[in-house]
C-alpha cells in the first residue's frame, strides 16, 4: 500500500494583490490594518514584489519524490500542502484520504520542535485525519539533528567563512524565527533543539565564536523570545567584533525573512555599524538536504 507523504509549508502570497489576504490568514480571520499591509508589501517588493518560496517548496516536494521514487519506487507519493497559501494543508490532506492514503507521514519543512509549530500545522490537517478513523500516521516532529540537514549547513558554513579576510575571527551567529516567550513556561522544545543544532554544528566545524539568537520577532505588546540579532550586532560591534557570519538554521529555503531580515535589514545595520556581514546560503532543493528528509521520511514509514 502506497505511503503517502504530507509535506507541509508556511506558504507565501503569490503576488501583492494576495499580501491582504495571505496576512488574514496568518492573523486566524482577524484583517489587519491597511497601514499594515502595506508595510508587509512594501517589504516584499523590496525583495522583487514576490518571494521565490512557493517555487522552491515546489522544488523541494518534487526533489524529495525522486529521493524516496530511488529508494523505493513506488511506495511513497508526495502532497504539498501550505499553512497560510493554497494549497492548504486541509485541503491537500482531504485530497490524500480520497486517492485512497491511509498510511500517512507528515513532515513539517522547519527543522526545529515547537507546540506552535508542529501543532498548529497539524491542526488544520485535523478534521480530515479525525475524518478517516482507519488511517494510520506518524508525524516527524524534529529533524534538527538530521544528518543530511547538517552536512548541507557544514558545507555552505566553511565556504562562507573563506570568503572573510579572517575566517577565526568571524562570528557566527545561529540564527532562527522567534517564537512568543510563552512558549517556556510548556518546557517547549525549541530553545534546546536549536542550541542542539547549534552545537552539533560547532563541533563539526570547530567554530571558536558563535551565538544562538532569533530574527523577525512579531510586533506584539507580549514579548518573543531574544536576544534579537539586530541587538546583538550592536553588542559585536561594540566587543570590537569586525565580521558576522549569519546562519539561518532554522530556515530551509529563501523567503521574507531571509531576503529582507537578513539580506537587507541587519545587513543594513550591520553595515551602520562597520561590520562586515554576510550569510550561508539557503538550502533550497540541496540533494545532501532531500536525502536527509528522505531519511525522515522512510525513518518514519517504518512504524506503520
Amino acid at each position: 500500500m502506497t505511503v503517502g507523504v504530507l509535506l507541509m509549508a508556511y506558504g507565501t502570497p503569490r503576488n501583492l494583490e494576495d499580501v491582504e489576504a495571505y496576512f488574514t490568514h496568518i492573523r486566524r480571520g482577524r484583517r489587519p490594518s491597511a497601514e499594515e499591509v502595506e508595510d508587509l508589501r512594501e517589504r516584499y517588493r523590496r525583495i522583487g514584489g514576490v518571494s521565490p518560496l512557493r517555487e522552491i517548496t515546489e522544488a523541494q516536494a518534487r526533489g524529495l519524490q525522486q529521493v524516496l521514487d530511488r529508494r523505493a519506487p513506488g511506495r511513497f507519493r508526495v502532497y504539498l500542502g501550505m499553512k497560510h497559501s493554497p494549497p492548504y494543508v486541509g485541503e491537500v490532506a482531504e485530497a490524500m484520504l480520497r486517492d485512497g492514503v491511509r498510511r500517512m507521514v507528515a513532515l513539517v519543512l522547519a527543522p526545529h520542535e515547537s507546540r506552535m509549530i508542529v501543532d498548529e500545522y497539524l491542526e488544520y490537517a485535523q478534521p480530515a485525519f479525525a475524518s478517516a478513523p482507519d488511517l494510520q500516521l506518524r508525524v516527524v516532529r524534529s529533524w534538527h539533528l538530521n544528518l543530511g540537514y547538517l552536512r548541507a549547513l557544514e558545507r555552505r558554513i566553511r565556504s562562507a567563512l573563506c570568503g572573510f579576510p579572517d575566517p577565526q575571527a568571524t562570528e557566527v551567529l545561529f540564527t532562527a524565527h522567534s517564537l512568543p516567550q510563552r512558549i517556556l513556561e510548556w518546557n517547549d522544545p525549541y530553545p534546546r533543539t536549536l542550541r542542539e543544532t547549534a552545537e552539533e554544528l560547532v563541533r563539526r566545524t570547530g567554530l571558536a565564536r558563535w551565538r544562538v539568537c532569533y530574527q523577525s520577532a512579531g510586533h506584539t505588546s507580549f514579548p518573543w523570545l531574544g536576544p534579537d540579532i539586530l541587538q546583538v550586532l550592536e553588542e559585536l560591534a561594540a566587543s570590537g567584533c569586525q565580521q558576522v557570519l549569519a546562519v539561518p538554521v532554522g530556515f530551509v529555503a529563501d523567503h521574507l525573512e531571509v531576503l529582507y531580515d537578513l539580506d537587507m535589514e541587519a545587513a543594513q545595520r550591520a553595515g551602520e555599524l562597520g561590520l562586515v556581514f554576510r550569510r550561508t546560503e539557503s538550502l533550497n532543493a540541496d540533494p545532501e538536504f532531500l536525502e536527509g528528509l528522505g531519511d525522515e521520511v522512510v525513518a518514519a514509514a517504518r512504524g506503520l
